[in-house]
């Protein structure tokens, strides 16, 4: 039973987890938006996630510790890939401000939605343990 409620929700942890680090991968391009030569970075989430439903196809668990956490970035680090700037900078940094705003935001409101997603399914399955 537990292995089955821990399947359930690993989907969304990882989401979470993945969310969590772009947020600061952003936050980072964010404070060096001034610093010359800074690369602005991004995760290829599609890539991730792909990956995460290529492992999880062909896996079958029987014990939890048979796949990754997913908080393991080491593969996540590998998936990072530099943004091409629209409008190249005499000083070579490739921050556009706007751009990591808006990716930001709209990361966070991914995070948010995951995350109530996630609290209205753990709210349901102790409402369907409790009985009511």
């Amino acid at each position: 039973m537990l292995s089955e409620l821990q399947q359930m929700f690993s989907l969304h942890e990882n989401m979470l987890n993945i969310r969590s680090r772009r947020a600061e991968i952003i936050a980072s391009n964010l404070v060096n938006a001034d610093t010359p030569g800074y690369k602005a970075k991004d995760i290829d989430f599609k890539r991730v996630i792909d990956n995460m439903s290529d492992e999880a196809g062909m896996l079958t668990t029987t014990a939890a510790r048979h796949i990754s956490d997913g908080n393991d970035m080491s593969d996540g680090e590998e998936m990072l890939l530099y943004r091409i700037p629209n409008q190249a900078s005499l000083d070579g940094n490739t921050v556009d401000t706007q751009i990591e705003n808006a990716q930001f935001t709209e990361n966070t409101m991914h995070y948010i939605a995951s995350l109530r997603f996630l609290d209205g399914k753990i709210k349901s399955t102790l409402a369907a343990i409790k009985g009511e």
